[in-house]
Order: structure tokens, then sequence, then C-alpha cells
């Protein structure tokens, strides 16, 4: 079981993204399972044609010690399995807590060994990394986090918090640094601060993401880019993603080639160091 954590700041594309990347796997016969640790609870709602999941900290509050497996998980397209965090009641509680519960109560009910997923994606919000954000970095929950960013100025402050907490826990063997994934905004100098950023943090931009209107076109179908529109330019380019974020998560910490890609160099293209 391959286990990544794609984080992001609030409005990045991080969700669509990751659903996208998600039917990506699933079309090459991986069984996926999304988590969506946000307190907005929409981060699989394009794989279920805009049909919510209801959360885990909903359904924990309704039914405390009664909570059942299948009270939490439901199916998406192309069979990805999805789950929804949620979070507290505004101004009442901590966001945070509400990803801490829903990842306990996954594994208390034993969802990993009942669904038996091939890649979990942990899709979370990237804006504050305190210690429910950050949790499934930590405890084994991923093994490789990616970094979705623009060129946009708090976008790419929000990545290096990220990465500089990943600095930060890598003595205790939690997740590393994967990469990190430009979704453009056509902004000035969009590639050379994302790559800036990536050498700060001795890693690689696995991909590239255009700003295409087909992304708008799939929301509004309440479908996504890979079954809204599957033969066009933008779902290639999600598929390329995958396959990156994919080879990449199943390489052992410290192989030769993860070694290799930690020499890759901001005038190499997008995916050029992933050969090996």
């Amino acid at each position: 079981m391959i286990k990544i954590a794609v984080y992001g700041k609030g409005g990045i594309g991080k969700s669509t993204t990751v659903s996208n990347v998600a039917v990506a796997l699933a079309e090459k016969g991986l069984k996926v399972m999304q988590i969506g640790c946000d307190p907005k609870a929409d981060s699989t709602i394009a794989l279920r044609h805009g049909e919510a999941v209801p959360t885990v900290l909903d359904l924990f509050r309704e039914k405390k010690q009664d909570l059942k497996l299948e009270d939490m998980v439901r199916t998406g397209y192309q069979g990805v399995i999805c789950v929804e965090a949620g979070g507290p009641t505004p101004g009442l509680g901590c966001a945070g807590r509400g990803i801490i519960t829903a990842l306990e109560k996954l594994k208390e009910t034993g969802a990993y060994e009942v669904y038996q997923p091939d890649v979990v994606l942990y899709d979370v919000l990237g804006d504050v990394v305190c210690g429910g954000f950050s949790m499934p970095m930590r405890k084994g929950y991923a093994d490789k986090v990616f970094i979705i960013t623009s060129g946009e100025n708090m976008a790419i402050h929000a990545g290096a918090n990220i990465a500089m907490a990943l600095e930060n826990f890598k003595n205790r063997g939690y997740a590393s640094l994967g990469g990190i994934i430009l979704n453009r905004r056509n902004v000035a100098r969009e590639e050379e601060k994302v790559n800036e950023l990536a050498d700060d943090f001795q890693t690689q931009v696995v991909g590239t993401l255009s700003h295409s209107g087909l992304v708008t076109e799939a929301e509004e179908k309440k479908e996504t880019v890979m079954e809204c529109f599957p033969d066009s330019e933008m779902a290639e380019e999600y598929r390329k993603l995958a396959e990156a974020i994919y080879e990449l998560s199943k390489r052992p910490e410290g192989s030769a080639c993860e070694k290799a890609d930690e020499k890759y160099t901001a005038d190499k293209r997008p995916g050029e160091g992933l050969k090996c």
C-alpha cells in the first residue's frame, strides 16, 4: 500500500488535482482511496457527481462508539473509495481535530485492511500546518508528501511552510517530501519562483498543470476532467502527473533512484529526473 499526502494552500486546486490523479491511478487498475482532510469536506465531490460524503466528524458526534466503517465510506467514479474528515461547527472547535478523529476512526475500524487499497491519497489543507493538519505526514499515515503551488506569493509561502514542517520531522521517520506540483495561474515569473522553492528544499518539480478552462467546465458538470474530457490534453497532464507521483512513491527511502533525484536541477524539464 502506497500512502501519499498532497498539501497546498486553500483554493490552489488541490482537491481538483487529487481527484483527477485518483481517477488516473484507478484507470491503471489500482484500487485508490481518497481521504479529504479539509473542513469544507468537498475533496471527493467531483468523484460522486456532486453528492457529498457524510463526514467522519459529523458521524462521530452523532453515533459515538456505534460508528461503523460503512457509515464513513462511499464509492466514487472508477471505484475510488471516498472519505471526508469534515470539521467542527464554525467558531466552536479545532479543524485539525477533525482530521485526527477521522484518521483514528478509519484505523480503528480496519478501513485499510477491509478495502485493501493499493494507493491512499490524503488531500490536506496547507494554510496552517498545526498538529491536526500535519497528522497525515506523521504517525506513519503517509510515506510521501507532494505540495501543490502556483507562482502566486501566498501559495509559495504556504508551500514553504509545509516543506519546512517536513524538514522539522525528517529525523523522526515520518513522511518525506516527494516534490512540488506546479498548478499554473499564469502569473509573472511563475516557473522561476516555483523552481526556486524546489531548490530551497532540495526537491524537484514533478509535474506541471495548465491553467485550463476544461477544469471549470468539468466542475460545473460535477465531474472530474478525467471523466468529463477523458481524451483532452488536460486529462493527459493528469495521467502524466499521476504516473510521476506513483513512480516516486514506490521507491524505498534512500534508494539509488531517490538519491539520484535529489540531484535534480531546476533547468531540467519536470519529470526528466524520474527515469531511473
